[in-house]
């Protein structure tokens, strides 16, 4: 322990008290040691370093607290003076074994730890707090000064008492800390706290007191190791970091050696030239999170006995499964990303680092990257890097929570050249690729190796046409599924059917439900980047068009999220000949089209072959009758509603329900 130079000692403030040698001062000072030096502690600013330096350096006022000769002691006693009442100020505290009367020679070297302490304000606040508190303009303390080396030393962390205590205090100005614990360990009255206030060189000792009064007088949690300077925990610098970095801190200067002493984290991917930012303290369990070699890993063969279908269970798999670089790479950039680094994620997602170690579902080489996917029991993270170094990394975040089978189907592993490679779960058997505007072709096989697809074609629409829309076809013990990339981690779940109490959303991969999706595949367009969970077609109504034109198909498309909120809801109408359906109106955060509320009612406006232009409506099943009122009006029984109206009419839409229910038309 060092300093850059002993403090200036201003003259000692008349006093009619003893003179006191140094020998006597010496005495004292050791006699009271720790006592001196948990007052100091105390007193000096929470932000002086960091509580391994605050420790430091009160021991460094303490020890720098000896007069250099004869001096006169202030007429300041070491214990508390008895108040009008013959009681002893604060008598209610409990007495300690090291608050018997130190004498002058106590009271000296106090008022010097008192002088010093008060100097140590931060530079960044000195002015405004030195207006406030009335101090006089005095240097701090050295900036870097005093260290240990190799060592890193800091008092035992406290309850939530000693938080809350040392938070209070933290808000105090420097003379108001001073008060407070003159007042407390030291047990002074007010008038002496004022008159060693004054000696120590506050000019407002006065309000200082006041200050002081904001903080309730806890001085019994004082005695926790959380204030106790002198029963330390030491842990070691990172000594590897510091022999690599030691021709670059000298050419740098001291405060580069201490940056890079003064942290022990992996240097795989915290360097330089790695993805993540630059290093920062962590707690435990931040660092656990950090350790490739804590990452939970699960058996190939536990999905087949447990009860949970879901993310949980699915093996570690991938060529680069024991690649600890690439993990430790991709662990260190979830917990903080540099700024090369392009990250996104799914609305309603957090970004934040994992709380603990996550389970590893992937870690391989897919087409022209490094990929690990990993999972924290709330998301799902990939992260990637390119074959040729870590420039351009990317890492991805999806919210997974509460998903089932069907949700847990397949992630997303990569895209390149238009093409998706997806990573399966490990109960599915085959894979394969369908057009969903297609519903009479025939499905093409995808080879799986290790869970991992061979490219298929993404579902890209061209701008203004839509003539494919591809999707994953899944099959295992229990069915066969589709989802679709809506260019997430995890891809929609693809079904169809009545929701709700009296019909069931089905999967989609049936011949009636392909049927059904085929002419509105393309509006999944409009739910890309949404945080789709899945997406639910139901067919509510036919209707026969006039003028002979043939029936019109209404088909409802309602679309989850991972986070419950931000569905999405299109009522959608579908003439014979026409290419793909149109969206007559669409809605969010509505419980319409779901399984809370499965009913529906629409309209559009319509233009026949003749030239005339009608209004079209329907419910679904239930819808007892429909009206329409404003530009157009007019009632019809049942759940449909044809009426002639003008181009450009605007018309509000309800229907009753059999139970005499009112519902609106989705606008």
């Amino acid at each position: 322990m060092q300093s850059q130079h002993a403090a200036k000692r201003p003259a000692p403030p008349s006093s009619d008290g003893p003179l006191v040698d140094v020998g006597q001062a010496e005495a004292a000072l050791v006699e009271h040691y720790p006592r001196l030096v948990r007052l100091a502690y105390l007193m000096l600013p929470p932000e002086q370093g960091g509580r391994s330096r605050r420790v430091l350096t009160a021991h460094a006022l303490v020890q720098r607290a000896l007069p250099r000769g004869r001096t006169a002691a202030p007429a300041i006693p070491a214990q508390p003076r008895q108040s009008a009442d013959g009681r002893a100020a604060h008598a209610a505290r409990p007495a300690r074994a090291d608050d018997e009367d130190g004498g002058p020679g106590y009271a000296l070297v106090r008022l010097q730890v008192v002088r010093t302490a008060l100097r140590a304000c931060p530079s960044r606040r000195r002015g405004a707090r030195r207006r406030r508190a009335g101090l006089s303009a005095l240097p701090p303390l050295p900036p870097l000064l005093p260290q240990v080396w190799g060592l890193r030393l800091f008092p035992r962390s406290g309850g939530a008492e000693e938080l809350a205590l040392e938070q209070r205090l933290s808000a105090l100005s420097g003379p108001a800390r001073a008060a407070w614990v003159l007042r407390g360990p030291e047990r002074l009255s007010d008038d002496d706290v004022r008159a060693v206030l004054t000696d120590a060189g506050a000019a407002d000792a006065a309000g200082a007191l006041r200050e002081a009064d904001r903080v309730p007088a806890e001085h019994r949690l004082l005695g926790s190791p959380a204030f106790d300077p002198c029963s330390l925990q030491a842990r070691p610098t990172d000594l590897v970091r510091r022999r690599r970095r030691l021709k670059a801190a000298l050419a740098a200067g001291a405060a580069l050696v201490v940056c890079g002493a003064l942290f022990g984290l992996p240097d795989d991917g915290w360097g330089p030239d790695g993805a993540a930012a630059p290093p920062y303290a962590l707690n435990r369990a931040a660092q656990a999170a950090l350790d490739p070699g804590k990452l939970t890993r699960v058996s190939p063969a536990v999905w087949k006995s447990s009860a949970r279908t879901d993310f949980s269970v699915w093996p570690a798999r991938g060529d680069l499964a024991g690649d600890t670089g690439l993990l430790r790479r991709a662990l260190a950039v979830w917990a903080r990303p540099g700024e090369r680094v392009r990250v996104s994620a799914t609305p309603g997602t957090p970004s934040g680092g994992p709380a603990g170690p996550p389970q590893l579902l992937y870690a391989g080489t897919v087409d022209n990257a490094r990929v690990v996917i990993l999972h924290d029991g709330l998301r799902i993270t990939r992260y990637a890097e390119p074959l040729d170094g870590a420039e351009g990394a990317a890492l991805d975040f999806a919210r997974v929570d509460g998903a089932d089978r069907a949700g847990a189907s397949a992630l997303v592993l990569g895209r390149s050249d238009g093409n998706v490679r997806y990573l399966t779960a490990p109960w599915v058997r085959s894979a394969g690729a369908r057009d969903l505007r297609e519903p009479g072709a025939d499905t093409a096989d995808l080879s799986l190796t290790d869970g991992v697809t061979s490219p298929l074609a993404g579902p890209v629409p061209k701008p203004g046409s839509c003539t494919s829309w591809n999707v994953l076809e899944l099959t295992d013990d229990t069915g066969t599924r589709l989802v679709t990339d809506l260019g997430e981690l995890v891809p929609a779940v693809l079904t169809s059917g009545r929701p709700g109490a009296a019909g069931q959303a089905g999967e989609a991969a049936g011949a009636e439900a392909l049927r059904t999706w085929s002419p509105f595949a393309c509006s999944l367009a409009s739910m890309r980047s949404a945080g789709v969970r899945s997406v639910n077609a139901w067919a509510f109504a036919e209707q026969p068009l006039p003028d002979a034109s043939g029936s019109a198909a209404w088909v409802c498309t309602r679309a989850e999220t991972w986070q419950g909120g931000g569905t999405r809801v299109l009522a959608q109408f579908h003439t014979p000949g026409a290419p793909v359906g149109a969206v007559a109106a669409r809605a969010e955060d509505v419980p319409q089209c779901g399984e809370r509320e499965p009913r529906v009612l629409a309209g559009v406006l319509w233009k026949s072959g003749a030239g005339t232009w009608y209004l079209l409506a329907a419910g679904s099943r239930g819808t007892t009758s429909v009206t329409a009122t404003g530009g157009v009006e007019g009632t019809a029984q049942g759940n449909l509603l044809t009426l002639e109206a003008e181009q450009g009419a605007q018309a509000d839409l309800e229907g009753t329900l059999e139970n005499g229910d009112r519902v609106t038309g989705l606008r």
